[in-house]
């Protein structure tokens, strides 16, 4: 923060040599020439300074593009010899009326490996990134009313539980797999909504049932992260939360390991941090994140104070800030202290920090036995919950708090996508250049002359395509949707339209 005053006056780089000048010899002044020497050094300086964040800037597309290309060709190779849509089984699948879901051969129990990182990474750097995470605890809000991608996802089984990257892996596995190497299965938790819960359980074995969180009814992302801040501030008052969505595909493993680590350094420091992603474009449907001065802290070499976010630019905002190369997507992931996320929200929410600190307190006794506890946890969220603040933690807490200098962002260079729409899924599945990406059995699609687009066949019936480009084409027993890839973000809104349907019971 700046402090002037009128005597002072601003102090810029301009400001400061033209005080160096006039003060030159006992008050007298330069010559003229030595004056504008003077200021075209300053400029030159800062000239230099821009070029150098211009080329990090670069650096870190060039970084992010091939990462993202190494994922792409990764998942073609795997995908070579499996074809068909699959999703982990589940009981509570079974249940739901999808008959478009079909458990596939992945074996039912899963054991994840122990904690491990990148073979190539230095025994040294492995030692020091233990010790930084021994209070790292991992967070997954699995929310979602399966809007987006409807009809494939739905509100009873969103996008997570699915396995759409031909994996055998459904999102929120693959999720748990990627923080296994920063944390262990009993300190890394699940918030969902009650509905999904014995499905998420299911899908990770591994969870414990005091690790699983039940919401019951959606209430935004503060309620959700706030919850597991509060039940692990009673659990280990120094304990620190990274959270990070069950949805989101992340390419790059020791990128994200590395930030990761800093972040939690940044933590330690007493900041709410946020992990920003490198942007690849002027995208309209992120938001961003202002980089301000670096923190020159121990074992956060790129941390930076973030000066403010950026909700959802328009297209020629967006186009300035890619080219400053001062801004960073916010993608959602934030890493702090979980007392210093409940002591903020005491500060910009008392009434949903109360209420969390509630339910907290009757989360779990040492001691006791799990099914006692269960039901004392679905007593005190009846009781609490449907009374609680819905708001997103970034109008909750973040923006407020970096108003005053308390959040941090560390630069990623990692490759990251939300799969928010089908456009973006479209993008993800391997195909030929210009060719339309299939997300299922092949055989049942035939096209001619098309450029782009993608084809989700799952009601077993032919899909013929021919001259259309950019379509997206999802084909389920019960319900059919034909867009462009261009509106494709724009789906809720028919979502919304069908549910005025008689029909839309019959495809819920």
């Amino acid at each position: 923060m700046n402090i002037s005053t009128p005597t002072d006056g601003p102090s810029t780089p301009l400001a400061s040599a033209s005080r160096g000048i006039i003060g030159v010899g006992g008050g007298q002044g330069l010559g003229i020439e030595a004056m504008f020497a003077q200021i075209l050094a300053v400029v030159e300086k800062s000239n230099a300074e821009v070029a150098e964040l211009r080329a990090e800037t670069a650096e870190l597309r060039a970084q992010n593009a091939t990462l993202e290309r190494q994922i792409k060709e990764s998942m073609n190779r795997s995908n070579a010899s499996n074809s068909a849509i699959s999703v982990p089984p589940s009981p509570n699948l079974q249940a739901i009326r999808s008959p478009f879901l079909q458990p596939s051969e992945h074996p039912s129990i899963y054991v994840p490996q122990p904690p491990q990182f990148a073979s190539h990474t230095s025994s040294a750097t492995l030692i020091a990134r233990q010790a930084a995470l021994n209070n790292f605890w991992a967070v997954v809000p699995a929310g979602g009313a399966g809007t987006r991608l409807w009809p494939l996802s739905r509100e009873t089984c969103p996008k997570f539980l699915l396995d759409l990257t031909q994996t055998g892996r459904s999102l929120i596995q693959g999720t748990w797999d990627r923080l296994l190497p920063l944390t262990t299965p009993q300190r890394l938790m699940v918030v969902t909504g009650s509905v999904h819960a014995p499905a998420v359980q299911e899908q990770l074995p591994d969870l414990l049932a005091q690790n699983l969180l039940a919401e019951p009814s959606p209430k935004e992302s503060a309620a959700a992260i706030g919850l597991a801040a509060a039940v692990l501030a009673r659990r280990d008052p120094e304990a620190i939360l990274g959270s990070f969505a069950a949805d989101h595909m992340i390419s790059g493993t020791e990128a994200f390991n590395s930030a990761v680590t800093e972040a939690v350094h940044t933590a330690k420091a007493g900041y709410l941090v946020t992990i920003g992603i490198a942007p690849s474009g002027p995208a309209t449907g992120f938001g961003y994140i202002c980089l301000g001065d670096k923190l020159h802290l121990e074992g956060a070499p790129n941390a930076r104070v973030v000066e403010f976010f950026k909700e959802k630019p328009d297209a020629k905002t967006a186009s300035s800030y890619l080219q400053s190369g001062n801004y960073r997507w916010n993608a959602g992931m934030f890493v702090v202290k979980a007392k210093v996320l409940m002591e903020l929200l005491s500060k910009y929410e008392p009434e949903l920090a109360e209420g969390l600190d509630r339910i907290a307190s009757e989360w779990e006794f040492e001691g006791e036995k799990e099914d006692v506890a269960a039901e004392r946890r679905k007593k005190v969220l009846g009781e609490v919950w449907s009374g609680l603040t819905k708001i997103a933690i970034d109008h909750a807490v973040a923006e407020r708090a970096a108003a005053i200098g308390r959040v941090a962002v560390v630069p990623a260079t990692f490759g990251w996508d939300d799969l928010g729409d089908f456009s973006s899924l479209s993008d993800l599945l391997p195909k030929e250049s210009n060719e339309m990406a299939i997300l299922g059995d092949s055989n049942y699609v035939i096209h001619h002359q098309v450029a782009g687009g993608i084809v989700v066949p799952l009601s077993q019936r032919l899909v013929a395509c021919l001259g259309v480009d950019d379509l997206v084409i999802v084909d389920t027993p019960d319900a059919l949707l034909v867009t462009t890839r261009a509106r494709s973000q724009e789906l809720k809104k028919l979502v919304a339209k069908c549910k005025e349907s008689a029909m839309w019971k019959k495809t819920t």
